[in-house]
């Protein structure tokens, strides 16, 4: 039943979307051909043919031509009136489904406009179908019981990001010391798991490094213009960003036994890299499964595999079972003491 209703509904979404991009591509290139359009859209011309029919009954007016010069095209005058938007309504209309961000970002109130604008462009099934997506899906970036933080600096420094311009900030770091001014180009700004990133480069330096903005004591914007490199893209840049940071952490292996139980346990709180490793362990004949994963530290092993309790068993390093050991030596002890006395 579930896989029905998530076909359902995905195939709803998909619909609408390529409704939507048929509706746009006739206002902006007029008369095309059933085949052009299945071209475009990736479908089938029998696709096209069922989708204008769609568009004609929910009142979009489109005429077809046949013959060999024939095709789709809208009545001349008619417009879904996506036109009239302001800046800051072009800037936020990609955070539509992303409303905190949006806010974060001083574009709540542009987002909100931008939206509108777009339903009113629509045809009432649209809209309809629209409404129904919308009240259906979320994204909720953050992770799990993590408190929001405070970025005061997000919007202004936004705004010199989208206007070209370099800033000078005050930055909290955690060697010392541990305040340093840097003047700034804005390249890009990254929301992952709910915290805001700052990639830029140091103005007279070619390093792009990334900063937390939570971590911005003060920001100004200067009128230098921020120029940057030709052959810079933020998505291919975080990506690699993450990944050399995953490199760096890694220090060396353990070798561990988990218990079916813990597997689960495992899936919430472990890196990626661990949950591959566990996947393709080996299964022991009493359902334990033997696997190497990749630690970062021995005292961010113990913090991580502690969670675990008696679900996991650390084979080696001896040095990480040693502290293992010595931490439930130190839990049976003060639970052998029985219960504890009432004070007061």
């Amino acid at each position: 039943m579930t896989s029905c209703v998530s076909e359902e509904v995905n195939s709803s979404g998909m619909r609408a979307s390529r409704l939507v991009s048929a509706l746009l591509l006739l206002q902006s290139r007029g008369r095309m051909t059933a085949h052009a359009l299945a071209d475009e859209l990736g479908v089938s011309v029998r696709t096209v043919y069922r989708d204008i029919s769609a568009l004609q009954h929910s009142g979009v007016p489109i005429f077809a031509e046949s013959g060999h010069s024939g095709g789709f095209e809208l009545v001349a005058g008619y417009s879904t009136r996506l036109t009239g938007m302001t800046r800051d309504e072009v800037e936020a209309i990609f955070l539509i489904g992303l409303p905190e961000a949006a806010a974060d970002l001083g574009l709540a109130t542009a987002a909100t406009g931008a939206r509108l604008k777009i339903e009113s462009g629509l045809p009432a099934a649209l809209r309809t179908a629209a409404d129904r997506l919308r009240g259906r899906f979320l994204l909720d970036a953050p992770t799990w019981f993590h408190e929001e933080e405070p970025v005061p600096h997000l919007d202004a420094l936004a705004r010199a990001l989208w206007d070209g311009r370099t800033v000078q900030i005050v930055y909290e770091r955690w060697k010392a010391p541990t305040e340093v001014s840097r003047v700034l180009e804005p390249l890009g700004v990254v929301l992952k798991s709910g915290r805001w990133y700052l990639v830029a480069r140091q103005q007279g330096s070619a390093r792009i490094n990334s900063y937390r903005v939570a971590k911005i004591r003060n920001l100004s914007t200067l009128a230098d213009e921020a120029r940057p490199p030709d052959d810079f893209d933020l998505a291919t840049w975080w990506r690699d960003h993450t990944a050399e940071l995953r490199s760096r952490l890694v220090t060396g292996e353990a070798t561990i036994r988990l218990a079916p139980h813990a597997l689960d346990r495992l899936a919430d709180s472990a890196l990626p890299d661990v949950i591959r490793a566990v996947e393709a362990g080996a299964v022991e004949p009493d359902g334990w499964v033997r696997a190497v994963i990749p630690i970062e530290s021995l005292v961010h092993a113990e913090k991580e595999l502690l969670r675990l309790g008696t679900g996991v068993e650390v084979l080696e390093p001896l040095a990480l079972r040693d502290i293992l050991a010595r931490a439930a030596a130190g839990m049976m002890d003060i639970y052998a003491r029985g219960r504890p006395h009432a004070t007061g």
